[in-house]
């Protein structure tokens, strides 16, 4: 059973989201924080907040939920939860790694 929450919800999480970023609490955060997901050290104007669970999947704008993160992971994380993501990127490289030795295979049988 998965849950889908209204538009209104989700209007009223992104205005809150809107209120947190001005606050004093998310200003000390981006000024001290790496991303949450890469470690890259972030300037202010770099960190984007991202919800840890999606506020389209019944997530809240909290201090609980909400991390700095950067551009390019915030772009590629999209609407998943960050377990989903990380689960995703720990399984990427294997797939890789499978697909490099299937080519490595194919060249010692010329």
């Amino acid at each position: 059973m998965s849950y889908e929450p209204t538009e209104e919800f989700q209007r009223a999480e992104k205005a809150k989201a809107r209120e947190l970023r001005k606050s004093r609490w998310w200003q000390n955060r981006i000024a001290s924080s790496p991303c949450y997901y890469c470690g890259v050290r972030l300037t202010a104007k770099e960190a984007t907040m991202d919800h840890i669970v999606p506020v389209c999947q019944g997530g809240t704008s909290t201090k609980g939920n909400v991390v700095p993160a950067c551009k390019a992971c915030n772009t590629a994380k999209k609407d998943r939860s960050a377990a989903e993501w990380a689960l995703e990127q720990a399984v990427q490289p294997l797939a890789v790694a499978a697909e490099l030795h299937h080519v490595g295979d194919d060249a010692q049988q010329q």
